[in-house]
């Protein structure tokens, strides 16, 4: 399983209903909205092993907060390799800077 958190490090709250896609070898396998938690998950049945990106657009959360932001779209890029785990990627955001990290 995959999994992210949100979390607008600006307002000090989660971001919710933030679109977000999963990404493998170029092809879309799974797209939703984070939670009003800031959280999402996906249960893709046919993960392989390789590279997936998750893609976050950004720009419509902050604009509903009447915010601009410098990163409109956010793109991480990460290998799995173990496909029993499971993968946790949080993302910190402000509309002038973003980090993540792998979680658990």
């Amino acid at each position: 399983m995959i999994s992210s958190h949100i979390l607008d490090t600006h307002l000090g709250k989660p971001a919710p209903n933030v679109t977000v896609r999963l990404i493998y070898q170029d092809q879309l396998i799974s797209e939703g909205f984070t939670n009003q938690d800031g959280r999402i998950s996906f249960n893709v049945q046919t993960l392989q092993a390789g590279h997936y990106k998750l893609i976050y657009d950004i720009a419509p959360y902050f604009s509903q907060h009447q915010l601009n932001t410098f990163f409109p779209e956010v793109c991480i890029q990460f290998y799995l390799d173990y496909l029993q785990e499971h993968y946790h990627i949080p993302l910190l955001i402000s509309p002038y800077a973003y980090s993540t990290y792998r979680g658990s």
